[in-house]
């Protein structure tokens, strides 16, 4: 049986980022990815937006990973030539009823540690973006977006610089804990089933991330896998905007947002479908449905009235790794370490949803933090 030193499984945004800490602390490091490419789940599907860290609770791990991995994505992307914008964005309110709920989300951001948020009132707002109706909003300037492939592909290069590796085409199907690690079965696209045996596992599947802590022997009180599709829209023709909007949050939705991309293309989304509980890998539909773009009309017109009839044509759409259901609180990141758990060397990662491309690289801190504290 063949032997490293750790295994990461999944090679998205967070498990690359977290292999990428490993081999930077000397471990010979895999990383597994069951399809043919890195990042083809969540880490591409998504808004590539980096977040402030405005919505989450005080005091939770999304607060405090998003605000600081957003300080880290962003040195990251400077030294490694990473595309990046620091466009900013306003979150309106657009009828007077929303402004103390605007007022709220500028405290709960205070007490995250964003400290460059701005009031603006109706007038300013329309200073800075002239087709926005709205009574208020909050300027946040240290919202951007980034090259989420580009990102990948430096945190790819900086794991093979430290010695690592990622294997493509690699599904982990089992996982027993032995006396000084684990023992994996694994199936190869290319070679069949194999064994590996490593001292430090981490489980970063995404979307998969309870079914693989569910192959691994001895583990209980684990949440269930639950999904939520959301859909994006393209703008057709020129945009008149030049920041990201986006409406105050509903419950643990943002909301459909207006966003841009590096190459100036205006999009509108996600929006929110769940899905069967029951799905599989295979089972998962990424199709657009053109009918949904009835309800992102009336939603974007709520700041945008000017929005042209037939302007939106289905873009793409990602799928959210939930750990709760329609209706219930959503909750914060669970990072289960060995303290949770009780074996040594292992972390799960599950429910890392938004904001986790922007937390990746301190999602990969605490975890370190976590398997290696002293």
């Amino acid at each position: 049986m063949d032997q490293v030193d750790a295994v990461v499984v999944g090679a998205g945004v967070v498990g690359l980022a977290v292999g990428r800490m490993l081999a930077r602390r000397g471990l010979e490091t895999l990383v597994l990815e069951r399809e043919t490419a890195i990042g083809t789940g969540v880490s591409s599907r998504n808004s590539e937006v980096i977040h402030a860290g405005l919505y989450y609770p005080a005091g939770s791990l999304k607060a405090r990973l998003c605000v600081q991995g957003r300080h880290l994505l962003y040195a990251h992307c400077e030294s490694h030539g990473v595309a990046h914008r620091r466009c900013g964005k306003l979150i309106v309110a657009t009828s007077a009823d929303q402004l103390p709920a605007l007022a709220a989300l500028q405290d709960k951001a205070r007490a995250n540690g964003v400290d460059d948020l701005q009031w603006l009132d109706g007038a300013q707002a329309r200073a800075m973006e002239p087709a926005l109706r709205c009574e208020a909003a909050l300027w946040s300037p240290s919202t951007g977006i980034v090259d989420s492939h580009g990102l990948m592909l430096s945190l790819q290069g900086d794991l093979e610089a430290g010695g690592g590796a990622v294997a493509l085409g690699a599904e982990l199907r089992a996982v027993r804990p032995v006396a000084g690690g684990f023992e994996l079965d694994i199936h190869d696209a290319g070679s069949g089933a194999m064994r590996l045996g490593c001292a430090t596992l981490v489980n970063a599947a995404g979307l998969w991330a309870p079914r693989v802590a569910r192959a691994i022997e001895g583990l209980r009180d684990l949440p269930e896998a639950r999904y939520s599709k959301g859909s994006y829209f393209s703008l057709q023709g020129r945009s008149p905007f030049s920041r990201l909007i986006y409406p105050l949050p509903q419950d643990a939705w943002l909301g459909v947002h207006l966003t841009l991309d590096l190459g100036g293309q205006t999009r509108f989304g996600p929006d929110a479908q769940w899905l069967d509980a029951a799905a599989s890998p295979a089972a998962l539909d990424y199709q657009v449905d053109p009918a949904r773009a009835q309800a992102f009309y009336a939603d974007v017109r709520r700041y945008w009235p000017a929005l042209p009839d037939g302007a939106l044509t289905p873009a793409y759409s990602g799928v959210r790794p939930k750990i709760h259901g329609p209706g219930e609180p959503a909750p914060d990141f669970r990072v289960d370490g060995p303290a949770q758990h009780g074996i040594a060397g292992l972390a799960n990662l599950m429910g890392i949803e938004s904001p986790g491309l922007t937390s990746a690289l301190a999602i990969a801190q605490e975890v370190e933090a976590r398997l290696f504290a002293a």
